[in-house]
């Protein structure tokens, strides 16, 4: 792992030298995944629309749309695709390269196979991903995984390096019971990350805070776990609406009730992170943890 990391830092160094960032401080990107216990809840709508609230709110936002055969964050923006995370492999593109501009200017990566078979790969190839990924770290403020449903031996590796992760269902009892099962799998490997959790197409908010209590109850008796809720998106006709017209909800209609709450959960969110800023534990950075996973 030492050599691995000796490496590693040393083709980083090598690239702020010749792009003349030596001696700055680095930046580094907060990193957190979105999952939900099972397909069907809305997890890719509500990552692509979150992640536009927290552009439009001054931060910088790359969304990797990681949800494998049902990758569709380019259908929702009515976007073509152009290059995907394989390209980054096959071609030996860099991020910069694959990077593609969606509406309000959000940053994002279409969906591929291609990240999971980073783990599987060479140590070189492994090297350039991650070389790659820190450098475009430091260029945003957050970079937001849509997660596909279910967890792989090789997805969990990465959801074991991120700094937070969103869990997101519905209140029907089989989502709910499947986001638990997500939650208890992640929790077994690695008890530290924090979960937030999020309520999607609700009847209405008292339901949903119910809801949330039930779960987060189960959380606490069986895990030990906390389970901070972030809030809940309403089941609002004009999401589908947007779905239809491949434009994000929160730009095609600002002030329906779906757009007024995700635009309520990334504020509540930012200023979460920022009281949270204040903490001067110093935590290993997300490619240093997959790194060590690697290894």
């Amino acid at each position: 792992m030492n050599d691995q990391a000796r490496l590693l830092r040393e083709q980083i160094e090598r690239h702020r030298e010749s792009s003349g960032h030596e001696g700055r401080p680095h930046k580094e990107a907060k990193s957190l995944a979105i999952i939900s216990g099972k397909g069907g809840v809305g997890k890719s709508n509500f990552s692509l629309n979150f992640s536009i609230a927290l552009q439009q709110k001054g931060n910088k936002v790359l969304l990797f749309d990681l949800d494998i055969g049902m990758a569709n964050i380019d259908i929702l923006m009515g976007t073509t695709q152009g290059y995907s995370i394989v390209h980054l492999f096959e071609e030996g593109r860099t991020l910069d390269q694959i990077i593609q501009r969606g509406p309000e200017n959000l940053s994002y990566i279409a969906g591929g196979s291609g990240l999971t078979e980073i783990f599987k790969m060479d140590e070189q190839k492994r090297r350039y991903f991650l070389s790659q990924l820190e450098e475009a770290s430091s260029h945003y403020d957050y970079i937001i995984f849509d997660m596909g449903a279910g967890i792989t031996d090789e997805t969990l590796q990465l959801l074991l390096s991120v700094e937070e992760i969103f869990l997101l269902t519905t209140c029907e009892p089989t989502s709910l019971t499947d986001a638990y099962s997500a939650l208890k799998y992640i929790n077994i490997h690695e008890e530290s990350i924090p979960f937030k959790l999020l309520l999607n197409k609700v009847p209405d908010f008292q339901v949903a805070a119910k809801t949330a209590e039930r779960l987060q109850a189960v959380a606490k008796q069986f895990l030990k776990k906390d389970l901070p809720y972030l809030g809940s998106i309403p089941d609002d006709r004009y999401v589908l609406h947007a779905v239809m017209e491949q434009t994000p909800f929160v730009l095609k209609y600002p002030k329906c009730q779906a757009s007024r709450a995700v635009a309520n959960i990334a504020s509540y969110y930012l200023e979460d992170k920022k009281k949270s800023s204040t903490s001067t534990n110093q935590k290993p950075s997300f490619v240093a943890k997959l790194l060590r996973l690697f290894s």
